[in-house]
């Protein structure tokens, strides 16, 4: 009697671990999946990194035309686009894609 216990314990205990450790490999905080999921969070905000930053290059160029010494061309620009200005005997046309 007592060695039918031993031996199903023998063999009951080492698949028990092997299952928890199996588990606890795929699930969890630390578990294969959780990886996956941070990873792809992890690129997510990788490339929103990179579209910031590309926006600030463009902000700060901007800027800079617009600070110390204006450059005419380029407030010609701005107006232009902002507030739909144009020269003296000049058509403006606006062409807009549905």
């Amino acid at each position: 009697m007592i060695k039918n216990i031993k031996n199903k314990l023998l063999f009951t205990i080492p698949i028990l671990l092997i299952l928890y450790f199996i588990l606890n490999l795929l699930g969890g905080n630390r578990g294969l999946f959780s990886y996956f999921e941070k990873r792809n969070y992890l690129d997510n905000l990788k490339t929103e990194e990179k579209l910031i930053r590309q926006e600030i290059e463009v902000l700060e160029k901007s800027n800079s035309l617009l600070s110390g010494n204006l450059d005419a061309d380029y407030i010609e620009i701005l107006l232009r686009d902002k507030f739909l200005l144009g020269k003296k005997g000049e058509t403006v046309y606006i062409i807009e894609n549905e």
